[in-house]
Parts: structure tokens; C-alpha cells; sequence
């Protein structure tokens, strides 16, 4: 019998190990951890499964689940092992001692006891602690045969024998280096990645180790801000996916995307040029390391399979995808679409011409993975992102579901690794294995749909051909043209009308073909009874006010005078012009209109109405005159009332506006005393200010008096 696939999850209060295809079933030797449990790994090659508590990290042998040994590590965040499984390496957060320097929180420990030379049989070596700040790139990184580390550190890649990392044994100096990867591949190759500055483009070298004297490859080029450094399985060639914060064309709220490739020998170095406008979504490797595959464009998106010279030698029908993924064995490839997309996932068989075995409906899904016996996919909704109907699903690669599991809050999920020569894939396709009976009870809860949910129609559209411009592109409709700007376009994709050129303030032109009227009577139809009265109204007012016009019945402007009532025509909001500087920008400049007298004439025209006033008493009002105004320079209209007096005092006072003031002042001051009182009398405890604010009651009271005011 072969050996089963395995798969570990972690929730927010266990963690567990499952053997899948073909018994899925808890591994029979394992003990489910409870309690906070941080992270959990398995080396990869298969032969440990470790997880952290807050107190310890516990190693487990994969294979039969029971515990070979802990570490003393407490608090730790990120597990990870060197690829044949010597070594552990701990992450724990960046902590200060009571010096104030840094503790060195990554460390690297022997996973047997006694495994290091010198060390005892019962005592875990630590064979390297390092100050590790940021969590993102974190882990060393190895070669395949375990002989160097390395680790990226200001302007240089310090590299370690694996038995020694107290001494740097050689040192890749590099101006400006942010990321660098190392080749799983025999040939011991890195490549670092330089970001751009200063005017100068962004760099991928790659160097032969320990040969640092000169790059054996680099590719220069601009728009790169970060970078994804992917190897192929045999460490011949590099992917380089760059990427920019910003996209400055403004097709793009997530920046650009570019591709390309270099060969670790130099032989050969280009960009891969893409026939679909639009961001790069994912691009993976064949296991065979001779082929790769691209998904690219703006919705639906293309999948292109290209060889090591970036030639495409097949594309896939466009469709709503961002995902691709080999099987281990390289026979079939996935194309699914995942996070904001419908979930779906497409199945090729590559031997077959790339032909389309099936689609699977896998919504929701965050993880998908294929199993290392190249036959099945798991897939699994985790949280944080969804934090209802989490789960693991397991399916066939035919499109049937073998096996599910419901859990609370899952967190992560993640298979066992095993080499590929451990599942012979012979016939995949044949025979199809009988499900598994959670898989039945899950399907006999689904609800099938009795009738396909197609896009919503008005009811207008319905019963009608859809036009191409609401259609995608791989149902027929047109593609999509971005036209450089992130707000909506004009006219892009059939949407929107041209919009005509405009002058500000000028009367807008009837249309080509159509009449005033013609479109009067169009608009009518359209408007409801209430809008239409008003309409009528607003045109009556129009033509009357025409009509007094010609008829000169129309008082001339009139200047606007100081201590003059304002006109009543006018809106509330013109009344009082200074009310409104305060809201306008310091550099604005109100533009005087015409009818505004001049400040000088407005001057000698208060003077000449304030002289009179000072020499005789003021008479009483009479309807002939207004404010000192005579009767010839007064317009043919209705008389305004005069202006009432709205003097606000004070009550109980009749002083100046500064006892007025002084008044309200020391009243707010005894309210605050009469509130203490009742604080202390429920029986609060007062500050010494609160209580010598108390004791100023009587000469609060005494300073009232002497104001005028009584209670």
C-alpha cells in the first residue's frame, strides 16, 4: 500500500494532522496540542512536523505523529528548517535586555539532542543567534545541500557554514541590496535584487558563490521598487516579477507590474513581453523547470504557458482567473480565480494537448494546494479573511469532493511535503475513488440551483440581445481600454456620451437635428406634475418680467448707501456680505461690480449725512424721508419699515457692555460653586482648588451686588 498524503491545520485552539488519500483519517500517533498556539511547520523533506506554544517548540516525527523532542524557546512566532531537516530555526519578537541593546532573537538549534560536535547527548545546541527586526524575510536562507546560510544585512549578503554561524565565512558586498535568493539548484547561485535610486534603474545580479568578483548575469531596467526572485527546480534560470508602488500612467491604483528573465549562466537575459494590457497576477514554475506559466490583463485575464527563452507556446481561453498552479508530476496545470473572484478553479491535462479535464466551484477559498500524489487539490477557507465556513475541502482531479472537515476559525493549513517518487502517478484520470462520507453529508446539505443566476436586467432590457458593451471580453464583448485616467472615462467601452465643448457662462447650443421646442416638449413628457407646475411658474415670472422691462417699468439699480436698508429682493445670503470674508480664502479679491458706488463717494455721502445730524436734534420719522435720504434719489417703490431697536442686555442689568460681560462671568462662576456643593454634599472627595473655589462664594456674591444685580 503507498503511503497516504498528510495535511496539518491549525485553529485558535488545536492543532491537528490528517491522513488523506486513501484512508483520510487523524494520524493514529498524534496528540492534538491545545491551547495558544502560534505556528506550525513541517521540514521540507517531510520528516519533522514542529509547532510553538508560548512556553516551548515541540518536534514530532510526521510519519507516526509522536514526539521526539522540545526546545526551550519560549514566545516564539516563526518556525522554519534548514531543506534536510538538521536544523530549526525560531523567530521570536524584537525584545531590548535591561542594557537596552537588542537581544538577538533569531536563532538557529540542532533538532536532535546532542547532534552538534562537543555538545552532550541530553542538551540542544544553539548553533547561531542573530538580531533579526523585520518579520518579512526573516528565515535563513540555504543552499540545497545544507553546506552555506545566508542572511542579508546593510549593503552586504554575510554568508555561514551551516556548522559554524558564530563566524561570517565570506561576504557578498552589494550597494543597496534589499532581497536576494538562493538557488535550490546543485550550482550554488544567489541573486540580489537593487532597488532604484537616485536617477539610477533597479538591478538583478547573480553571482556564483563563493565566486563575488563580478555578477555572471544582471539585468538593469526602471519601475522597480520590489521585486519576487522565483528559481526554477533546477537553479538554471530566474524569474524576476518587478513591481512599483505607484503606477504613474494612472491606469492602475496598485502599480505596475514588468517580467523577466535570466538564465544563471549569462547565456541569456530579456523581457517577457505580454500581448494583454493590465497587471501581472501570478506566474509559476513547472516542476519540470523547462516551462512556466503566466496569468495577465485587466478582466478576464490570460494564461499563457512560455518556455526558457519566453517564447509562448500556449495561451488558455480568457477568463476571470488570477491563480496558477503545477501539479508536482508537471501532467496537469490549475488556472483558478480566488479573492474577490467567483472561486472557480479549471483542471488541463498537458500530456493531452492541453485539454480541459473540468472546472470545480471552490468559493471562498483562500489556500489551494495540490497534493504531493499530483491527484488531488485542497482547498481551505481561513481566517482572518473569512471567519464563517471555515474548512478544509479535498477534491479529485476529475472534479469530484473527496473529504471535508469543518473548523472554527482556521488559520492555516498546510500539506506534508514528499517527494514525487513516492506517489507513481500511472493512470490519474482512472479509476475515480469513492468519496469520502463527510464529502457525502456535505453534498447532501448543498442546495443546487434549480435556475442558473445570470447577471440582473432592467426591466426594460429584458427579452432583449445584450449589447457588447455590458458583455466581457471572453463572452464576446470588447476589451477593455483603459484610458490612462483612474476616474470614468468618456466613451470608454461604449459608455457615457462625448461631452461637447463648453464655455463657462455661455448660452449652450441646441443640437444638430433637433429643435428648442422639439426638446421642450421631450423634456415635459418626462417631468412629473409637481416639477412641471414649477416649471410653468418660473416660465410665467420670466415673461413678465420681460414684459416690464420693455415696458420701462423696471426700477433702475439703485447704489447701495451706508445705514441704507437692504434691498428685499435680495437673497439672505447677499444681505450681509461681510458675514461671508471669513469662509474665503486669504489670496481672494472680491470683484467690484459696477453698480457699487466708490468708497470715496460713499464717504462724502456719510459725511454729508452726518453733518446735519450734529447740529440739530434728531427729527421724528416721517414717511417722506428714511435715514436722511431725500425723496429724489429714492426709487418709485413701497417704503421698508423702520428699523426696530434689538439692543440684547443682560436680565437684572442695565450697564455697559463690559459690566454686561462681567456679569455672566461671575454667574458662570457661582453655578460652578452651587455644582461642588452638591458633589461634596453626595459625598465626593474635592481637590484643594475645588475647595478653596468654594470658599470664594461670598466675595462672588459681594462683586454682583456691586454690579447691580439681584437674584
Amino acid at each position: 500500500m503507498a503511503v497516504p498524503t498528510q495535511f496539518a491545520y491549525r485553529t485558535s485552539k488545536n492543532i491537528g494532522a490528517v491522513d488523506a488519500a486513501p484512508v483520510y483519517q487523524p494520524l493514529p500517533g498524534f496528540t492534538r496540542p491545545e491551547g495558544n498556539l502560534r505556528c506550525c511547520v513541517y521540514s521540507p523533506c517531510g520528516r519533522y512536523f514542529a509547532w510553538a506554544s508560548p512556553e516551548r517548540v515541540t518536534v514530532a516525527d510526521a510519519s507516526i505523529g509522536h514526539v521526539i523532542t522540545t526546545l526551550p524557546a519560549e514566545n516564539v512566532f516563526e518556525l522554519g528548517f534548514s531543506p534536510s531537516g538538521s536544523f530549526i530555526i525560531t523567530w521570536q519578537r524584537p525584545s531590548k535586555d535591561e542594557n537596552g541593546d537588542a537581544v538577538k532573537n533569531l536563532k538557529v538549534w540542532t533538532v536532535l539532542e546532542g547532534e552538534a560536535p562537543g555538545a552532550e547527548a541530553d542538551e540542544h545546541t544553539v548553533v547561531g543567534r542573530f538580531v533579526q527586526k523585520s518579520q518579512t524575510g526573516w528565515n535563513l536562507q540555504y543552499t540545497f545541500d545544507e553546506r552555506y546560510c545566508a542572511r542579508v544585512v546593510t549593503n552586504e549578503i554575510q554568508f555561514y557554514e551551516s556548522q559554524d554561524l558564530g563566524t561570517v565565512w565570506n561576504k557578498l558586498r552589494v550597494e543597496g541590496v534589499s532581497d536576494f535568493a538562493v538557488s535550490p539548484g546543485k550550482n550554488h547561485s544567489i541573486a540580489v535584487f537593487v532597488p532604484e535610486r537616485k536617477g539610477q534603474p533597479a538591478a538583478v545580479k547573480v553571482y556564483n558563490v563563493p565566486q563575488f568578483d563580478g555578477p555572471v548575469s544582471q539585468k538593469n531596467f526602471f519601475k522597480g521598487d520590489k521585486v519576487q526572485l522565483k528559481w526554477n527546480n533546477e537553479g538554471t534560470t530566474l524569474i524576476v516579477l518587478a513591481q512599483t508602488e505607484v503606477d504613474r500612467s494612472g491606469k492602475s491604483y496598485y502599480g505596475e507590474t514588468t517580467l523577466y528573465l535570466l538564465s544563471a549562466n549569462g547565456g541569456f537575459d530579456s523581457r517577457i513581453e505580454l500581448d494583454k494590457d493590465g497587471p501581472i497576477h501570478d506566474v509559476t514554475w513547472s516542476p519540470n523547470s523547462k516551462e512556466f506559466g503566466v496569468v495577465y490583463g485587466y478582466m478576464p485575464a490570460k494564461t499563457t504557458i512560455f518556455d526558457t527563452r519566453a517564447k509562448a507556446t500556449h495561451s488558455f481561453a480568457l477568463g476571470p482567473r488570477n491563480t496558477i498552479l503545477f501539479s508536482p508530476h508537471g501532467r496537469f496545470v490549475l488556472v483558478a480565480g480566488f479573492g474577490n473572484l467567483a472561486g472557480q478553479m479549471d483542471i488541463y491535462d498537458l500530456e493531452k494537448n492541453y485539454q480541459k479535464i473540468c472546472t470545480i466551484e471552490a468559493s471562498n477559498a483562500s489556500v489551494c494546494e495540490w497534493s504531493p500524489d499530483g491527484k488531488h487539490i485542497l482547498t481551505a477557507t481561513t481566517s482572518p479573511r473569512l471567519r464563517v465556513d471555515n474548512g478544509v475541502r479535498i477534491w479529485h482531479v476529475t472534479g469530484g469532493l473527496m473529504y471535508n472537515e469543518n473548523l472554527q476559525e482556521l488559520y492555516h493549513v498546510i500539506w506534508r511535503p514528499q517527494s514525487p517518487t513516492a506517489h507513481p502517478l500511472e493512470n490519474p484520470l482512472h479509476p475515480v475513488p469513492t468519496p469520502h462520507g463527510s464529502a457525502l453529508e456535505y453534498l447532501g446539505t448543498v442546495k443546487t440551483p434549480s435556475k442558473p443566476a445570470g447577471a440582473y436586467r432592467p426591466p426594460g432590457a429584458r427579452g432583449q440581445v445584450t449589447p457588447l458593451a455590458f458583455k466581457r471580453e471572453d463572452e464576446g464583448g470588447a476589451a477593455y481600454v483603459s484610458n490612462g485616467s483612474l476616474s470614468l472615462g468618456i466613451g470608454v467601452n461604449g459608455f457615457g456620451k462625448p461631452r461637447k465643448r463648453e464655455v463657462p457662462g455661455a448660452e449652450l447650443a441646441p443640437e444638430e437635428g433637433d429643435g428648442t421646442a422639439n426638446n421642450a416638449a421631450d423634456g415635459d413628457e418626462q417631468l412629473s406634475k409637481a416639477a412641471l407646475k414649477n416649471k410653468k411658474k418660473r416660465e410665467s415670472k420670466k415673461a413678465k418680467d420681460a414684459a416690464e422691462k420693455a415696458a420701462g417699468l423696471t426700477p433702475a439699480p439703485e447704489k447701495s448707501l451706508p445705514g441704507a436698508f437692504p434691498s428685499p429682493s435680495r437673497s439672505p445670503e447677499r444681505k450681509d456680505r461681510k458675514g461671508h470674508e471669513r469662509n474665503r480664502s486669504r489670496g481672494y479679491v472680491e470683484p467690484r461690480p459696477h453698480s457699487r458706488p466708490d468708497r470715496r463717494d460713499a464717504k462724502r455721502h456719510q459725511d454729508q449725512q452726518q453733518q446735519p445730524n450734529l447740529k440739530t436734534p434728531p427729527a421724528p420719522k416721517s414717511t417722506s424721508k428714511s435715514n436722511g435720504v431725500p425723496p429724489s434719489q429714492k426709487a418709485p417703490r413701497k417704503e421698508s419699515p423702520p428699523q426696530p431697536d434689538v439692543t440684547v442686555t443682560s436680565p437684572g442689568s442695565a450697564g455697559t457692555p463690559s459690566q454686561d460681560k462681567k456679569t455672566r462671568a461671575l454667574l458662570k462662576k457661582l453655578r460652578a460653586i452651587d455644582d461642588l456643593k452638591m458633589r461634596r454634599a453626595g459625598g465626593e472627595k474635592l481637590e484643594g482648588t475645588q475647595i478653596k473655589k468654594m470658599d470664594t462664594e461670598d466675595e462672588v456674591r459681594k462683586e454682583l451686588e456691586a454690579l447691580g444685580w439681584n437674584e
